[in-house]
Parts: C-alpha cells; sequence; structure tokens
C-alpha cells in the first residue's frame, strides 16, 4: 500500500492475496478507503489482486483537468507497469469497465484475460446511465433517484416495503468521511466528464484478449442489452448474467464463482 509514479502522477496502489496476477479498475467516485471493497472479495484467495485509486480520487493526485478515457487507460497500464507485471488479468466493474475497454484497444497483447462488469462501451453499443446529469443533486434525493435505476425491481413500492433499507443507503451517501478532502469533488466531477465522452464501440473488434462480460438481470445503469451487444462485438466473447442490478456481485453469490473459474 504506497504512491506510485505514473505517468507524471503519484497513484495510490494497494495489493493483496497470491496467485497470477489482477489488476481491478474501480468504479466512478471509488476510494479504496471505503470498505467493502474488492479487497474483501473471494478472488484475493486465488488470485494477486493489485488496485489503486484513479486520478482525481482517493489518496492519490488530483490534477487539473480535463481527464480524458485515454488518460484513465494509461494510467491502469502504468499502474500494471509499476507492478512489474508484464502481463495480467484484467477485472474492471462500471467505470473501471470503461477503462478497461480503453486499455484493452490501446494497449493491447499485455491483458491474459479481460472481466467487464455492468459496464458499456459507449456511442452505438450504449452508453450507461449519464451519472453527470444527477452529480449536484443532495445526496439523499439521488439516492432516491438512482435506487430505481440501480436495480430496477426497487420501485417506489419496494422502497416503501423496505424503509429500513432507504435509510441505510441514504446515511451510507450523506456520511461519506472524505467529501471534504481537497479536490475530492473536482476530482468526481472530472472523471463523470470524461466518462460522458467514452465510446469505443467502433474498436471491439479489436480486443484479442479472452473477455468474459457480467451483468445484472435488472440493472438500468448498464443494461442487459447493452451487455449482449458487446458480447456480440468482441471476438469469442462470453456473457454471463446475474440476479441483481448494479451491485449484482454483491447480490448474487455466483457471480464471484464465476468469475474465478473463468479466470483461472
Amino acid at each position: 500500500m504506497s504512491l506510485h509514479r505514473v505517468n507524471g502522477l503519484n497513484l495510490w496502489i494497494e495489493q493483496a492475496g497470491s496467485g497470477p496476477p489482477l489488476l481491478a479498475i474501480m468504479g466512478s467516485g471509488g476510494d479504496l478507503r471505503r470498505k467493502p471493497n474488492i479487497f474483501d472479495a473471494p478472488l484475493t484467495k486465488t488470485n494477486t489482486v493489485a488496485s489503486y485509486d484513479q486520478r482525481g480520487l482517493g489518496q492519490s493526485d488530483k490534477p487539473p483537468g480535463p481527464y480524458s478515457m485515454a488518460q484513465y487507460a494509461d494510467d491502469a497500464a502504468g499502474v500494471r507497469d509499476a507492478l512489474g507485471w508484464d502481463r495480467a488479468a484484467v477485472m474492471g466493474i462500471s467505470f473501471g469497465g470503461m477503462v478497461a475497454l480503453q486499455m484493452a484497444v490501446r494497449h493491447p497483447g499485455r491483458i491474459r484475460r479481460l472481466v467487464l462488469c455492468c459496464t458499456s462501451p459507449g456511442g452505438a453499443g450504449g452508453a450507461s446511465y449519464p451519472l453527470h446529469e444527477v452529480q449536484d443533486l443532495p445526496p439523499a434525493e439521488r439516492t432516491r433517484f438512482m435506487t430505481p435505476i440501480s436495480d430496477t425491481r426497487h420501485d417506489a413500492a419496494w422502497q416503501a416495503a423496505h424503509p429500513q433499507v432507504m435509510e441505510g443507503l441514504i446515511a451510507m451517501a450523506q456520511n461519506d468521511p472524505y467529501a471534504d478532502d481537497p479536490g475530492r469533488a473536482m476530482g468526481a466531477r472530472l472523471q463523470l466528464e470524461a466518462r460522458r465522452l467514452h465510446d469505443v464501440w467502433d474498436r471491439l473488434g479489436e480486443i484479442s484478449a479472452p473477455t468474459l462480460i457480467c451483468g445484472g438481470r435488472y440493472d438500468g445503469i448498464a443494461l442487459p442489452e447493452t451487455q449482449e451487444r458487446m458480447a456480440e462485438r468482441i471476438p469469442g466473447a462470453r456473457l454471463e448474467m446475474f440476479e441483481g442490478g448494479h451491485l449484482f456481485m454483491v447480490q448474487d453469490r455466483r457471480a464471484y464463482q464465476v468469475i474465478g473459474e473463468f479466470l483461472a
């Protein structure tokens, strides 16, 4: 757990587990100080897992923007190099999946296996929900708005029937202990602006790494039909859908089992 110099920035990188190397790229607003995170997942039992705070977030540098998806992809490749990994499996979750896709087309040949979770290619293939449009809502309002989008089963009736769950989600959103870190709000906003311009649809055919695409059946952020289109476009890609929404990886225990078997 330390800062590494990557592309002129200090990026915070953490590593745990043992086995074949796996670079895990996290989603929008990701901060490794917030628990649980990828290091609490069972993949550390079978892989040496590394992850990092992306530029503008967590304990990494927060340079002035704008940021681009190409920069995020180059940062991911730079983290792999900083760890001394010649080839590694790469898993991207949500925004991290967009970065992994960009990495796969910008830095081909050094990804052993590619896992794309609840993400999108952008462009004609479909974009994920435009989070930049709701970023300025108060945390409680944003949580209520996004809950039935994150999981389409969680409509107003479901929320009324599960008030304690909703109270917990709202409290979590309102009580971010790192919300006032210098530069954090700026970095999160710049990430969403880069995300808005993500588009690798026309280059998906260039991806040569064995690819597993994972989605949630009730995900209104990264739509199931978007996962299907990606699977059709990436050569030899395998598609697996799970019982859950955008957070299917914690909703369906089978998800990590399938991912682990694919990585093995």
